[in-house]
């Protein structure tokens, strides 16, 4: 089987490159954000990929700064650098209006980017999206043992659930994202959104999806549990919704002229 050729490099201020992988296509292109630690070779972002080659439609997948090909370290990276990444990537790469999927971390950072650049967004489609996640997952269910430690050494590390090595959380990490909660106020976003959230999800509270849709000021908000489904949801049927939320939320942007 033939190595795929290495993916594009967009240059960011200070020297790192974010590695990208972009296919042209009809719009809405769509353009897909990975989760804390992941990258873009990931089962969802590929799925979503060869669905949007098969429907004709553009795609874009990237990795964050200390994330998978791109440079940085992971342990410098905030969710405000992250968000600035995944602007770098929606200004510089993808082309015309775009449905933004968000995983895991991924949809704290496609609300983010659509609240900075509304008039680019035609619709979100959220995977577990963990808005906030620094604050409520993390800091607020360390012990105080766990925070002295974080505030005195500006770093803890945590185990992975997934067979990946264990991974810092940083002070910096902590006290930045507070700059970007989200779901303490309504969010001023009106597009259609889908939200898929598995109710055995271990990482994300299912509610938070009911959070999310109650807090978005949009009307045309879908909020899809899938009882059995884990965080991931990368089985062959979580990875069919996943297309199908795409597509519905692309059908919702044409017929309100948001496809333009």
């Amino acid at each position: 089987m033939r190595e795929p050729p290495p993916p594009s490099l967009l240059a960011r201020e200070g020297g790192d490159t974010i590695a990208y992988r972009a296919m042209a296509g009809s719009t809405p292109g769509v353009m897909f954000c990975g989760g804390f630690m992941s990258d873009m070779t990931g089962t969802k972002a590929t799925a979503l990929e060869a669905h949007c080659r098969s429907t004709g439609r553009a795609f874009v997948r990237f990795d964050y700064s200390g994330h998978g090909q791109s440079g940085g370290a992971f342990r410098d990276g905030t969710i405000g650098a992250w968000r600035d990444d995944a602007l770098a990537v929606l200004d510089r790469v993808a082309s015309g209006p775009q449905i933004l999927v968000g995983s895991s971390m991924g949809g704290w950072i496609v609300l983010l980017i659509a609240l900075a650049r509304p008039e680019r967004v035609a619709g979100l489609v959220g995977v577990a999206a963990a808005p906030d996640f620094t604050e409520d997952l993390i800091w607020s269910t360390l012990d105080d043992e766990g925070r002295r430690t974080l505030t005195e050494s500006g770093e803890i590390v945590m185990p992975c659930d997934y067979g990946d090595d264990p991974y810092p959380i940083t002070m910096s990490l902590i006290e930045e994202g507070r700059d970007h909660l989200l779901l303490r106020a309504p969010i001023a976003l009106d597009r259609p959104i889908h939200l898929l959230q598995g109710m055995r999800d271990e990482d994300v509270p299912w509610r938070t999806a009911l959070t999310i849709a109650e807090l978005v000021e949009s009307e045309r908000v879908t909020v899809e549990l899938v009882k059995d489904g884990d965080h991931r949801l990368s089985r062959d049927e979580d990875l069919a919704r996943l297309c199908a939320a795409v597509d519905a939320v692309a059908n919702a942007a044409s017929n309100h002229g948001e496809h333009a």
